[in-house]
């Protein structure tokens, strides 16, 4: 799905106020900004940030989320926005369906399987090794 892109914009959408939920934030704040990769942290508010995703002109988006996959926590799933457009996310202003709607971009989601989403600003130990996992993994791109 992302290979052979040149031009990847990773977002990192979530509550940083509630644990795993702020996975994505997390993997976007720590990715590199070179080459082939760019990021862009958005929280919860991604519909602010149309206007900007549009004009960075990306060839493949990956929006990174904490997202119920139906795994063990910290697993980790890459899939085709379409696979996913119906579901609403509980942090999120804005339905995945909706979004599309206005990216013209080829979207695919990195949806991590959480361990909890209590109230507290850390991700779990699972899910942090995880992100740590996929950090490294997408900075790898880039060299």
């Amino acid at each position: 799905m992302l290979r052979g892109a040149e031009n990847l914009l990773f977002i990192g959408i979530g509550n940083v106020l509630k644990s795993d939920d702020g996975v994505g934030v997390e993997i976007s704040n720590h990715l590199l900004d070179r080459g082939k990769i760019r990021s862009l942290t958005v929280e919860v508010s991604i519909e602010n940030y149309i206007g900007k995703i549009n004009s960075m002109a990306p060839e493949r988006i990956v929006l990174v989320d904490c997202m119920d996959i139906g795994s063990s926590p910290g697993s980790y799933r890459l899939m085709s926005l379409e696979n996913v457009e119906d579901q609403t996310f509980n942090t999120h202003n804005i339905s995945l369906g909706r979004f599309g709607e206005f990216i013209p971009f080829p979207t695919y989601i990195l949806g991590i399987q959480p361990q909890t989403l209590e109230f507290g600003d850390r991700l779990s130990p699972t899910v942090q090794h995880t992100a740590d996992k996929l950090i490294q993994l997408i900075n790898q791109i880039t060299e």
